[in-house]
This record gives structure tokens, C-alpha cells and sequence, in this order.
């Protein structure tokens, strides 16, 4: 005996709830979740309609009765579950099929002015493309070229993985008296700071150690000591927000000359003699040796944490240091042209084109992609075990990072997340919207030659609009 079909209440209301849910982009429905058609027994089929012989008189059939009730349900319930469905809906959201989407982006993107654009929609849950405009000539991708660093990074040295710090000794340790040096060795955390070297100082102390008659060596030798990227050809780049380096403190500024190592390394000192620890001999930089004894470490943020930090707040500085690390994977001293290198071949083995990557942050105009290439980078990530993690990096439409200020009022607030990405002329925003319907859809814009702030304005239009696209009409969707 088959169980009776459910209650049409009880599958209007989880419409209702499915449609709630995705309206927030967190939320991702099970594709059961979402009803697509009213519930009927697939086993049932409606009986024709007059007996043998040709008479036109109804058989007195209880299911004949049963299906006309339930075809009624249907045609009284659609117009009423519409009505609904448009009540929970954001101020001002109506539904918006694909070609109403296409002449949307094209009068967005030719409103911005630019000169080169290129752009590119794809529905992620069904498969289809629904828009592309000149999505496969390479463009500056600006600070969108972060999305290919941290995918790399998560890819490589995963996402609960850190960057350490670590302390070592030489020489021999007699009740409390260091006849050596100490060592603070650099792997890369561009968030050390104070406190960390703190504790540091407590593990030494902690270590037995009281006097050190060495002296107290600051190690960067895990990185190359160019202190920018290609753009400034290694030197410091006053738009990375920060000194590169293996061992920085406070993103590699310091009041004193002898650059970020030496800074790290004599705050170090300092640190130890608040904790009691003497130190005879000078505060200098240098390499640890191999047989050099391991004492203490202090563990960066996850790559993860790092990861939403590079995106949501478009961080330079952070995102050269991820490029810096993927390099030190393969060897040290680590080069930003081994990293681009190295994010690559992750890139490549992951089914992603990455196009031409010079840098980590997006800052040189040497990085070229298209934006078909971005919006498969995207694809392959949410399809991807590292899915969640990943777009947990992007900003969200009217809320936070880069996205804070944008969007807001409109369909995509809340509804969608992203990367920005900005330079003189340049400006870029791809990322991933849910729609009315609860699809996932990824999207590039990239527009190079351009007013930023006309860039700004039209890519927000186009953003909003694609929030609100529904594969199939509101009717079909629920009934049909």
C-alpha cells in the first residue's frame, strides 16, 4: 500500500522556506528541496474517459474524481504560491529570463565606457552559458588575479595549513647559560607580531634558558629580499602595504634602517629581556644552520584565514606572501617568478586555466586573463571539495571587505560574493550570485580602459540583475 501523497500545505510551506533560504547566499538548498513540480503518484495515469461501445458517458471512477480535484489544487494553489514567492522576495526583485539578462549586460557594459571589456555568466547548477561578450580576449584582471593566488595556495598548502615562525639554538646549554646564538627564523607569516614574539620569548624561557653569550640572529633566508613585486622590479611598493620578506613584523615597516629581518630580530631582544633573558651578544641577521636545535614556533592564521584576508580585503602584501610561500614549496630562496610558476602548475593540475600570472596581488598590468578563464576558475572551485572554503573568501555584496559599500538595496545584497579589483583605468569584479531560484552563478566582468567609477556603477547594474534571473518562468518552475 503506497503511503498517501503529502499534505499540498506542507509542500507549499517547504517552497516557501527553499525560496527564504535562497534568497541568503550562504543557504544551498538540496535540488530535492526546491519543488519543481506538485506532487502526483508517478504510477497514476488519468482514465479515459467512456466505456466500450462508444458511449460518451463518464465511468463512475473514484480516481477520475480524485485527478480532477488535484488538476483544481494545481490551477487555485499557482497563482496564490506566486503571490507568495513575490512577498518573501527582496524590494523591487521580479524574475528575469536569460535574454532579458544578455540585453542587460550589454547596455551595462556599454554604458561603463571601456575601452577593452570582456565578460562572461555561467549558470552553475544547470551547465548553461548565459552570457558572453568578447570573453575570450585577455584583459588586465586587476586584484582579480588574487582568486588564482588563494585557489592555488588552498590547492597547495591547504587550507588548515600555516606559515611558522620558529626559534633555534646553537652551541650547548649548561644550567641556564646559552654558549651560542639564538635564532628567529622566518617562513613567511605576514600577520607576526609583537604578541607572537612574546611568546616566543616565554618558550625560551620556558627552554631552560636564562643567559645567552651569542647573539640574537633574525633568518629571512626563506624568501628572496626583494621587497616588491615585478611591477617596482623587487623594490618596495608603496601600493603592497607592506615590505616583503621571509621575517617581518607589523608587514615589514620599521623606524630603524637594516630592513624587516632586523626589525623582527630586535624587537625579538626586547621581548626576551622583558622575560628575563640576557643577551651578550649583538642583534645582526644571517642563516640558521642545518644541525641548528629547534626551541620554539608560532603558527600564522590558517592558509584559509590568510586566504579571506587576500580577498575580502583585496590585500596585496598578503597575497605576495601566498605567491612567495607556493615558491618556497619548491625551493628557497623563494622568487615571486617561481611562485607565479608554481601556481600554475597547481592551477593547470586542478583543470583550471590561469592565463599569464606575473604576480600575486594583481598589481602588475603584466597579468592578462580572460574572463571565460576567471569563470572557470570559479566553476572548478565550487565544484570542488575546497567549494566552501573557497568562496568563504569572497566578499559579500553590501556587507563586508571590498563589497561593503556596493550592491546595497539591490537584489544582489547579501545574494552575492566577489572579488574587486582596481588600478588607474582598470577595474574588475567577478564572484558568484544566488539567484531567485536558488542557482549558483558565476560571472566576470572585467573592463579595462575605463572611468572606475562608471566601471563601479555598471557592473553593480549588471550584478543586480543576474540576482534575479530564473532559469524557467515563476509558474513553470513551481507547477510545471
Amino acid at each position: 500500500m503506497k503511503p498517501p501523497p503529502p499534505r499540498t500545505s506542507a509542500v507549499f510551506e517547504g517552497g516557501v522556506r527553499s525560496f527564504r533560504a535562497a534568497a541568503r547566499f550562504g543557504a544551498r538548498p538540496e535540488a530535492s528541496s526546491i519543488p519543481t513540480t506538485f506532487p502526483t503518484s508517478s504510477s497514476y495515469a488519468p482514465p479515459r474517459l467512456g466505456r466500450p461501445g462508444g458511449s460518451l458517458a463518464p465511468a463512475r471512477d473514484p480516481n477520475l474524481r480524485r485527478y480532477r480535484s488535484r488538476v483544481l489544487s494545481r490551477r487555485l494553489l499557482a497563482p496564490l504560491c506566486a503571490l507568495l514567492l513575490l512577498l518573501v522576495l527582496p524590494a523591487g526583485a521580479s524574475a528575469l529570463d536569460r535574454a532579458t539578462v544578455g540585453r542587460s549586460f550589454d547596455r551595462w557594459i556599454a554604458r561603463s565606457g571601456a575601452t577593452y571589456s570582456g565578460a562572461f555568466v555561467r549558470d552553475l547548477t544547470t551547465g548553461e552559458a548565459l552570457y558572453a561578450a568578447r570573453a575570450d580576449r585577455p584583459r588586465i584582471p586587476a586584484s582579480v588575479e588574487k582568486l588564482f593566488t588563494t585557489a592555488a595556495a588552498l590547492g597547495t598548502l591547504v587550507p588548515t595549513g600555516h606559515l611558522q615562525t620558529r626559534v633555534a639554538r646553537t652551541g650547548t646549554l649548561d644550567r641556564g647559560a646559552l654558549d651560542g646564538d639564538l635564532l628567529l627564523i622566518g617562513g613567511g607569516d605576514p600577520t607576526l607580531g609583537a604578541d607572537d614574539l612574546q611568546r616566543l620569548a616565554r618558550e625560551v624561557r620556558r627552554a631552560g634558558i636564562r643567559r645567552v653569550s651569542g647573539s640574537v640572529i633574525g633568518d629571512e633566508s626563506r624568501f628572496d629580499g626583494l621587497r616588491g613585486g615585478p611591477r617596482t622590479s623587487g623594490a618596495a611598493d608603496v601600493d603592497m602595504s607592506g615590505v616583503l620578506g621571509a621575517l617581518t613584523i607589523n608587514r615589514g615597516y620599521a623606524a630603524r634602517p637594516g630592513g624587516p629581518a632586523l626589525a623582527a630580530a630586535r624587537r625579538f631582544a626586547r621581548a626576551l629581556r622583558a622575560r628575563g633573558v640576557r643577551v651578550s651578544g649583538r642583534t645582526t641577521t644571517g642563516e640558521a644552520p642545518l644541525d641548528a636545535e629547534p626551541i620554539a614556533a608560532a603558527a600564522s592564521p590558517s592558509i584559509l584565514e590568510l586566504a579571506q584576508t587576500t580577498n575580502i580585503t583585496s590585500d596585496n602584501f598578503y597575497a605576495e606572501t601566498l605567491l612567495k610561500a607556493l615558491a618556497a614549496q619548491e625551493s628557497a630562496p623563494a622568487r615571486t617568478a617561481l611562485g607565479a610558476s608554481v601556481a600554475r602548475s597547481a592551477l593547470l593540475g586542478m583543470g583550471v586555466s590561469p592565463g599569464t600570472i606575473a604576480d600575486g596581488s594583481g598589481l602588475s598590468r603584466r597579468n592578462t586573463v580572460t574572463a571565460r578563464q576567471v569563470v572557470g576558475l570559479l566553476a572548478r572551485m565550487h565544484a570542488s571539495d575546497l567549494g566552501p572554503a573557497f568562496e568563504s573568501t569572497l566578499a559579500v555584496a553590501g556587507r563586508t571587505g571590498t563589497l561593503r559599500r556596493r550592491l546595497i538595496g539591490t537584489s544582489a545584497e547579501g545574494a552575492c560574493r566577489g572579488k574587486t579589483g582596481t588600478l588607474r583605468d582598470v577595474s574588475t569584479l567577478a564572484g558568484y550570485c544566488r539567484t531567485l531560484e536558488g542557482h549558483v552563478v558565476a560571472f566576470a566582468i572585467l573592463l579595462n580602459g575605463v572611468n572606475v567609477s562608471a566601471a563601479h556603477a555598471a557592473q553593480d547594474r549588471a550584478v543586480a540583475v543576474l540576482a534575479r534571473y530564473m532559469s524557467r518562468p515563476l509558474g513553470r518552475k513551481l507547477f510545471g
